[in-house]
């Protein structure tokens, strides 16, 4: 992870902390920020020892770059789907003789409509709203 930060900008750091914090008092500051990196440090191996407890020993065989939202590009992904060959197999040459139809097929029974009207409402179910 890059933060951006080069030698000059972190000699500006400097010098502005050196003239906002004070000669005086700016050994004490470095100090109290070593002591907050070095608690951040252990904060992070901790959390990623206790993956390791949690997840167990597979968690370093993920591959997480894969895994990383931001490599997916809706537009690449639209235009490999559009330009890729279909994954079907036409289907095998079927002889007549081994078609078996059904001489009685059910019938269907036609779909209606029902109408609705201030006397007839249709259903409502209040735990599904």
């Amino acid at each position: 992870m890059e933060l951006g930060l080069t030698f000059d900008k972190l000699l500006l750091i400097g010098l502005v902390a050196v003239l906002i914090i004070g000669p005086e008092r700016l050994p004490k500051a470095a100090e109290s920020f070593a002591r907050f990196v070095r608690r951040a440090g252990e904060y992070l191996r901790d959390t990623k020892s206790k993956m390791k407890d949690e997840l167990g020993p597979e968690i370093d065989e993920v591959d997480w770059r894969k895994l990383d939202p931001r490599q997916y590009d809706p537009r690449r992904i639209i235009r490999d789907a559009l330009f890729e060959e279909p994954a079907f197999e036409a289907p095998a040459a079927v002889s007549p003789s081994a078609v078996v139809t059904d001489p009685v097929a059910p019938a269907r029974t036609p779909f209606t409509r029902t109408a609705f009207s201030r006397a007839t409402p249709p259903p409502f179910d209040a735990d599904a709203t």
